[in-house]
């Protein structure tokens, strides 16, 4: 047994608070013994112990366990997920299993046996630890939910519409298909319905459909038992069933195979899944959220698409509008992602030039949201001056090839030239684009900087 983990020994007998301290410190962390169960309350809050070890009978010749049974519900209101062991006569191990069903964790007769008694503390602290990890996954799942919340900005019509849409069905439970273009904030806008629902507390999963090969296909979605293939070390829940109780998100779902379209509308209709290597059916609560940038419904007159799984997935359909479709909804979100990576990276910048702000508003975006965003953060990395100016932005859909009509052998001309069609290429992405020129991101800084 590993040396962690807190133990509460509750006892009237101090020949056994003796005892169980001898015996149990070498294996834990920290063992308190007391003989006053009428300070458990202030015990769980300063101590805050792993395990609880409780008599059940506190009173001379008491045998009845009715003081287990108080003081048990004691330390359940204190704090429902309390491991606690209760300590027994074997005469008393029916009065111990019906504490069980009001919540003990299990039991130890007296007189114990050791190894026995070390198995037991060993399974509650693994509990207690299971516990710990799951409420700290729920906390960061909070936090970021609600940081994501509020990072859809906009004041146009366009989105103004969208907003009153996502206000109107984040309430229900409808599966919902957002359309829009790349780089338009699809996922973000399926996890700002996800924390507006009543779901929000529950698990959000996502999955880019067009990243998955058919052969990985259903060990991710639908998972695998141990053995079902020669990787398969371990049973292993698809994103179905973890999402189970949530919401999962279906990215790029127009990329799937008619195989897989199949089996995934099998699963939406039937609210079932079964693993890979199992012949068991496994019921599933998920509401769907899918998204594309392809035309779904082109794809279903090309057959291409399953007309069938379109109308599962788009009971409530949302269509993003691009970002030269949101008017000064472009200047907004440039000064958003100003103060955001000024922050970041330790900048004293104080605003766009207004030549800046035309320039921005001008450009077409054809990566939409994402590519301002990837702009905006590179001319905050490259500037020294408190202004972000119109020159500070690689715009290469508007700076592309200037020496069309004779060859150019210019070294700096040549490389200038790759730098811009690499960013229009990535929609503003330096890392891709730096990966296109077979460069580093930061030499791809100083390049853009010596233009």
């Amino acid at each position: 047994m590993d040396n962690k983990g807190k133990i509460l020994v509750i006892d009237d007998n101090e020949d056994v608070l003796f005892a169980l301290h001898a015996l149990l410190s070498p294996y834990v962390g920290k063992v308190k013994v007391s003989t006053q169960p009428e300070k458990i309350q202030k015990f769980i809050e300063e101590y805050q112990p792993d395990i609880i070890l409780l008599d059940m009978n506190f009173q001379k010749d008491a045998i009845s366990g009715k003081e287990g049974f108080y003081w048990l519900d004691k330390i359940l209101n204190i704090d429902s997920q309390s491991i606690v062991v209760l300590m027994t006569a074997y005469s008393d191990t029916d009065k111990a299993v019906q504490a069980i069903k009001a919540g003990a964790t299990d039991f130890i007769p007296k007189p114990w046996e050791k190894e026995k008694l070390l198995a037991t503390i060993h399974s509650g602290i693994r509990l207690r630890e299971s516990q710990k990890e799951v409420s700290l996954l729920k906390n960061r799942m909070e936090v970021l939910n609600a940081d994501t919340a509020y990072e859809i900005i906009g004041e146009s019509e366009a989105m103004q519409k969208t907003f009153s849409l996502i206000e109107k069905l984040a309430g229900t439970d409808a599966n919902i298909l957002i359309l829009g273009e790349n780089g338009t904030g699809k996922d973000l806008i399926a996890r700002t319905i996800h924390n507006l629902s009543p779901r929000s507390k529950e698990v959000f999963v996502s999955i880019d459909l067009g990243g998955i090969s058919e052969s990985l296909f259903e060990s991710e979605l639908f998972g695998y038992e141990k053995g079902a293939f020669t990787d398969a070390k371990k049973d292993k829940p698809g994103r179905m069933e973890v999402a189970s109780g949530g919401t999962l998100f279906l990215d790029e779902i127009a990329n799937l195979s008619l195989p897989m379209q199949a089996k995934m509308l099998t699963a939406i209709e039937k609210k079932q899944i079964s693993r890979l290597g199992s012949t068991k059916n496994i019921p599933i609560d998920v509401r769907f959220i899918s998204a594309t940038n392809a035309d779904i419904y082109q794809a279903v007159e090309d057959v291409r698409f399953r007309q069938d799984l379109l109308y599962r997935i788009n009971t409530i359909e949302i269509h993003i509008p691009a970002l030269r479709e949101r008017g000064n909804d472009v200047v907004l979100l440039a000064e958003y992602f100003l103060k955001k990576f000024g922050l970041k990276y330790k900048k004293d910048i104080q605003n766009l030039s207004h030549d800046a702000k035309r320039k921005l508003s001008a450009y077409n975006w054809p990566g939409n949201v994402r590519e301002l965003q990837n702009t905006v953060e590179r001319a905050v990395i490259l500037s020294s001056d408190r202004f972000l100016k119109a020159d500070d932005f690689v715009l290469a859909q508007t700076e592309g090839r200037k020496h069309k009509d004779k060859e150019v052998l210019n070294l700096q001309i040549i490389e200038q030239e790759a730098v811009e069609k690499a960013l229009n290429r990535s929609n503003g992405n330096l890392n891709k684009a730096a990966e296109m020129l077979g460069i580093s991101r930061f030499a791809l800084y100083r390049k853009i900087n010596r233009k």
